[in-house]
């Protein structure tokens, strides 16, 4: 069998020089139709950069060529880094003049030039991730242009006189681009919408999502097919009595264990929608049995069915404050799927046995049929567990016992997660409140109580249960990894905590953990949380396991969310596949080592892509619901100083701001990088992380969605 992963053996067990076509085919011994997919599979590993091919038409791995691929991270001044493919590995630096014109998130083969100060130069896009770009419609004495809001785009989009869509100077435009920048030949593309003026919030947020190319709506054959699903209720799959043995959507059987009779709950935010989890608690001799019931959507969608490549492509669901951009059809992600309470629903589930020290003894993992007895939220759990409220105590009193024990459990598993290094972030998130014509009325801090903790710590346990599982038996999945801080940027970041902090002694990776510890309550608190977390890389997905240096975790996945994100729904056909068929036949493997890299590579990317989307609507909220305050005062803290400025964040709304040192007149002020600090030259006045200071709001920049500020004396 010839594929991906025969191809890379081939090359690294048996030659060390590139090779033509036919030596391929003669040296591995091929058939005619072995002959002929291999030139496809070479076809696509040269279109991935696993593979080179020569001027002389020869084939080589890049790696032995100096080539590395990854995926390009642009910095607004023109330079870059390339975040290597394969985890664990350093990125490569990307000056201005050897881009190439890569764009932000473009796939791209890089080769590098000195290997000791990780530097190189992007030779060829691999695959180009913008196909639209919003900006300005400018027109000058030369031509037609697109200038891009994106300040990553590093190039204006030429537009000739019949592709200008009748777009006039200023308006602003979503252009479609026909050309990419390569040998000096400027970019070109054509205006496909006109955004227009934005006149109040909603329009806002739809030109955000024109320019990020979100989908609005599920093509018509993926409506079609969800329409099945509509017809579908819970009552049609499911028999009445057990034992549960029930055909899947797909060409299985399966025996499905019945839990209806276990107290479950979701616990979840005020507007949720989308219940994807569950979870159930008993006391045991041993501790605890703790039950973590996900939504079964691998049930309902086949691989490569019309949704599924649909949900493939969109990666993820996007959160807005006011809507919802899903990853799957309502049908599914708000009824089938959707662990409503009340009504019977298949699941996923992860049965876990911890002793009263938190260690897990073992786990176990089944389908399942649940019945959610209550839908509750954050806030009513809070109630119960720490305000000690007699009402929502007694409303759900036969809850009780279950919701201590939960309390319990989840203070064990989160000590003992704290005490192997994990980090804790305790960093707050805006929340968007909305008056009735849509506008933002307020905007607060989010609550985060004890609640939440709880969820995320029995997710945490079963995603880590789910990867260890899958790891052991030696089947691929894919991972959430999330690698170690660059050592340059760890440095960096390490000289700046020590004298906010007052550390002595070198300061390594894995003391974050228990410096995040000793800060917690202080003034600086908010700024070292976030100093720390833009020193981490990102987190992503991948078919190598290097474990999660965030949680300190050396297996980790991600299991308990597969309506609302794609490689989750992978990795329960995966665990599936391996409780149903006890031992994967070595062919299979191979199509998933095959398939996984691609699909780990995408997923990670529209997260990305969506992560940045929502911060653009929340700095988008913030301008408009700051708009008709300029002039007005208020008390802040300064979260933030650079040596241009201040950035503070106000004390009665979640709203940040910047006060350039341009503003402040009294004195000359020098930032002081050792102490964090902006120092008057004659006044000697400071100002620190953490004081208190009143503003004046100057100017809100609508387009730029900035808020900028003025200091009271």
């Amino acid at each position: 069998m010839v594929n991906k992963e025969t191809v890379r053996s081939f090359f690294r067990e048996k030659t060390k020089r590139p090779l033509g076509f036919k030596d391929i085919v003669s040296l591995m011994k091929l058939s005619h139709t072995e002959a002929r997919a291999l030139e496809r599979i070479l076809r696509m590993m040269v279109r991935t950069g696993d593979l080179v091919l020569t001027r002389k038409g020869l084939y080589g791995p890049s790696e032995d060529m100096d080539l590395v691929n990854g995926y390009f991270d642009s910095h607004k001044d023109g330079y870059g880094f390339v975040i290597m493919e394969k985890p664990g590995e350093r990125d490569i630096f990307i000056p201005a003049r050897a881009t190439l014109g890569a764009m932000n998130n473009d796939r791209v083969l890089v080769r590098v030039e000195n290997w000791h100060r990780r530097e190189g130069r992007i030779i060829r896009i691999l695959e180009r991730v913008h196909t639209r770009i919003a900006g300005k419609f400018e027109v000058t004495r030369t031509g037609f242009y697109v200038k891009p809001k994106d300040r990553s785009v590093h190039f204006d989009l030429s537009i000739s006189q019949k592709d200008k869509g009748g777009a006039k100077n200023g308006d602003i435009v979503v252009a479609e681009i026909i050309s990419y920048p390569a040998d000096r030949k400027p970019p070109a593309g054509r205006v496909v919408k006109i955004i227009g003026k934005i006149e109040d919030p909603k329009a806002e947020v739809e030109a955000i999502i024109d320019e990020f190319n979100l989908p609005r709506r599920f093509p018509k054959n993926v409506l079609e097919e969800a329409s099945l699903f509509s017809q579908l209720r819970a009552e049609k799959i499911i028999p009445p009595r057990p034992p549960l043995v029930k055909g899947g959507w797909g060409d299985y059987h399966e025996k499905r264990k019945d839990l209806r009779f276990l107290p479950t709950v979701t616990i979840d935010g005020e507007r949720a929608k989308d219940f994807d989890d569950a979870v159930s608690i008993k006391i045991a001799k041993h501790g605890y049995t703790l039950y973590v019931h996900i939504a079964d959507v691998g049930f309902y969608i086949n691989w490569n069915s019309t949704i599924d490549v649909e949900a493939r492509k969109r990666g993820t669901s996007v959160y807005f404050p006011d809507r919802v951009i899903p990853m799957l059809p309502r049908e599914l992600s708000e009824d089938l799927c959707s662990l409503k309470p009340k009504v019977e629903r298949l699941a996923f589930t992860v049965e876990m046995d911890f002793d009263r020290n938190g260690n897990r003894l073992s786990a176990k993992f089944y389908p399942s049929v649940i019945i959610s007895d209550e839908r509750m939220t954050y806030t009513s759990v809070r109630k119960i567990l720490i305000d000690n409220n007699r009402h929502e105590r007694e409303k759900y009193d036969y809850l009780l016992q279950d919701f201590d024990l939960m309390g319990e459990l989840c203070g064990i598993l989160r000590n003992k997660r704290l005490e192997r290094g994990s980090l804790d972030f305790d960093l707050p998130e805006p929340e968007v409140l909305f008056d009735m014509q849509g506008r933002p009325e307020a905007i607060l801090k989010a609550e985060r109580n004890y609640a939440h903790m709880i969820i995320e710590e029995f997710m945490i346990a079963a995603n880590e249960a789910v990867a260890e599982y899958l790891y052991d038996l030696g089947i691929p999945v894919l991972y959430r990894v999330h690698e170690e801080p660059d050592p340059l940027k760890f440095e960096d970041i390490a000289k700046v905590v020590k004298s906010i902090c007052g550390a002595k002694g070198p300061l390594r990776p894995r003391d974050f953990s228990g410096l995040l510890r000793n800060i917690k309550g202080k003034p600086e608190e908010e700024i070292i949380n976030y100093m720390v977390l833009r020193s981490l890389k990102q987190a992503r997905y991948s078919h190598i396991n290097v474990g999660h240096f965030g949680l300190a975790s050396k297996c980790y996945t991600h299991f308990t969310s597969p309506i609302r994100r794609y490689p989750d729904l992978i990795v329960h056909r995966i665990l599936r596949e391996a409780l149903n068929k006890k031992h994967l036949p070595e062919k299979r493997i191979q199509e998933l080592k095959s398939i996984l890299p691609d699909i780990a590579f995408t997923s990670s990317r529209v997260e990305r892509i969506a992560d940045k989307a929502e911060m653009e609507v929340i700095d988008a909220m913030r301008v408009w619901f700051m708009k008709d305050k300029v002039g007005d005062e208020f008390e802040a803290k300064i979260v933030g100083i650079t040596p241009y400025g201040l950035k503070v964040r106000l004390k009665d709304f979640y709203v940040g701001g910047f006060l350039h040192v341009s503003y402040m007149t009294d004195d000359f002020y020098q930032y002081n990088e050792r102490s964090m600090s902006l120092v008057g030259r004659h006044t000697r006045r400071s100002f620190t992380i953490g004081k208190e200071v009143k503003v004046r709001i100057d100017k809100v920049d609508m387009e730029e969605r900035e808020i900028i500020l003025d200091i009271i004396h």
